[in-house]
């Protein structure tokens, strides 16, 4: 309950920047639309939409990662929490309280981009749901990691850090292009990080393969309770510290 109310406080804050939440909207509609365009063009699938929508959308969740990161550092930076450190909540809550109001923002989304990929050709069928609930899982990876960035950092370094944080996590996912197609040292590291596995995920269930799809989300689950908890534990010395 207590990170619930506080949850409550930290969407508040979040619609007060709507222009940033409206380019983390409409950013990914665009990027569909023109690879859509490019796709006529060109003799072979790279960009049709069964292999783009997923990793677009999971491209999409960066911005969780940028609003997530800069509303803990923004409130590091107002001193908020060295004034509500004295109320009954531990790191725990805080941290759920700063995840909770992003998950709707990660399902508006998921929801806007399958409408568009639909309307420029994605054929429906059941397993786009299960896909839903894949990137919603997803979602919480990177919200995790803007939760940590916020943790270590202040707003305005956050910022920094995620131009930098989104150019190689896109990179590195295979989200433009397969990573085979570079192959050598850049895929052996695109595979140890969970990227790449996130847009397999949801790109293995929208494709009907469900092994494939629990192979790569374990993983994507893995990194997810592993940036979490550190993010929790590095909160919670801060707490002490004050």
């Amino acid at each position: 309950m207590r990170a619930i109310v506080f949850a409550a406080r930290n969407q508040k804050e979040i619609v007060r920047d709507p222009v940033t939440l409206l380019f983390g909207i409409g950013l990914p509609i665009v990027l569909l639309g023109l690879f859509s365009v490019m796709q006529k063009n060109m003799p072979f699938a790279l960009y049709e939409m069964n292999n783009l929508t997923p990793g677009v959308i999971v491209f999409g969740f960066s911005f969780l990662t940028l609003f997530s990161g800069m509303l803990l550092g923004k409130d590091k930076s107002s001193s908020l929490l060295m004034r509500i450190f004295a109320s009954p909540m531990s790191a725990t809550d805080y941290i759920l309280g700063y995840m909770l109001p992003l998950l709707p923002i990660a399902l508006l989304q998921i929801f806007i981009c399958l409408v568009t990929a639909i309307f420029l050709g994605l054929s429906f069928d059941k397993s786009i749901l299960l896909m839903v609930l894949v990137l919603m899982i997803i979602s919480l990876l990177y919200i995790g990691i803007g939760l940590l960035f916020g943790t270590l950092f202040t707003d305005k370094q956050v910022g920094g850090i995620f131009a930098i944080f989104v150019n190689v996590t896109t990179w590195l996912s295979g989200t433009w292009f397969e990573l085979d197609m570079v192959g050598g040292t850049f895929q052996s590291i695109a595979q140890l990080l969970p990227f790449v596995h996130a847009v397999n995920a949801a790109k293995a269930t929208i494709d009907g393969a469900y092994g494939d799809m629990l192979q790569s989300l374990s993983i994507v689950i893995g990194y997810t309770v592993f940036i979490t908890s550190i993010s929790i534990i590095v909160f919670r010395r801060k707490m002490q510290a004050n």
